[in-house]
């Protein structure tokens, strides 16, 4: 068993790529491409697809794909464990994180945490709540943010609530109202963010009936503001997007004031490595400091 191989093979599913791989491992082309190579000669069947589109996984490759990880994820945890007795610091924490979270929370909470412990190794992982969600189950990182609607069936830590505004253009007629109905959405040409499949916007919709005259779907956040700024539409953020919102939108609150749940979620925290609980309590200190709560 070589551990390397695996490590190659888990890091080309991550990133599709082979050039970007051997970059991220400090490996030539063909020494990734020989790994894979390897592995597939060793069990008998292949593990990747070459297309078009990029490099994706064979329904075996899919198969073995968290076994290889559980693998890194316990050879990592060992090597954690033997330092910690030896009195040493050392590692590797995975996250999973999306874009608001990177930007308000992650840069402080990193900050702290490498001044007292230089030398473990901060990693993220950025996406959107479907991948985050796939990334904590198949072992690809240690544990992520998500939404509450997005982190079932994971073990979770409640952090805050984040409330849901409708963002229009400044000369929007809505623009002077408190208050805007749901119902008043469909009248609008709406931007939909690209949250993932079990976005609490999509639950609100679900929920009300809602037939929203959906123009685009965009994931970026700014790209939204943006496109409402310019009378593209209407749409909806969480207001820790909008710590930052251009000039040119206005912000109104929405009936029924719904909000996302932001939680920590992990396969199960009690089985998380030294470098990740020492991570997930300076996330705690953090949030508490910041008097960030539910």
């Amino acid at each position: 068993m070589s551990l390397a191989k695996y490590e190659v093979f888990s890091t080309v599913v991550e990133l599709g790529s082979l050039t970007r791989t051997a970059e991220k491992l400090g490996l030539t082309q063909s020494a990734v491409s020989h790994a894979i190579a390897s592995l597939e000669s060793e069990w008998g069947f292949a593990l990747l697809t070459r297309g078009r589109a990029g490099i994706g996984l064979t329904p075996n490759g899919t198969r073995v794909l968290k076994h290889v990880r559980d693998i890194i994820q316990r050879s990592e945890l060992l090597k954690q464990e033997v330092a910690s007795i030896q009195g040493l610091e050392t590692g590797t924490v995975r996250i999973g994180t999306f874009t608001s979270i990177s930007t308000q929370w992650l840069p402080g909470i990193m900050k702290r945490f490498q001044a007292e412990h230089p030398a473990i190794e901060i990693k993220l992982l950025e996406g959107d709540y479907d991948e985050i969600n796939d990334w904590i189950t198949s072992g690809a990182v240690d544990f992520g943010f998500l939404s509450l609607t997005a982190a079932r069936p994971l073990d979770i830590i409640p952090l805050t609530k984040d409330n849901l505004l409708c963002i229009v253009p400044d000369e929007s007629p809505y623009r002077e109202m408190n208050v805007m109905s749901l119902a008043q959405l469909q009248a609008e040409p709406f931007i939909m963010p690209k949250w993932g499949k079990e976005s609490d916007l999509l639950r609100i919709i679900k929920i009300n009936r809602l037939s929203l005259n959906i123009k685009y779907e965009v994931l970026e956040d700014q790209a939204i503001m943006a496109m409402v700024k310019n009378g593209l539409g209407i749409s909806i953020l969480p207001e820790m997007v909008l710590y930052e919102a251009l000039d040119g939108i206005h912000m109104i609150g929405l009936e029924g004031d719904p909000y996302r749940t932001i939680v920590l979620a992990a396969v199960s925290f009690k089985q998380l490595s030294p470098a990740a609980r020492k991570f997930k309590k300076h996330i705690a200190a953090w949030l508490s400091e910041q008097q960030v709560s539910l």
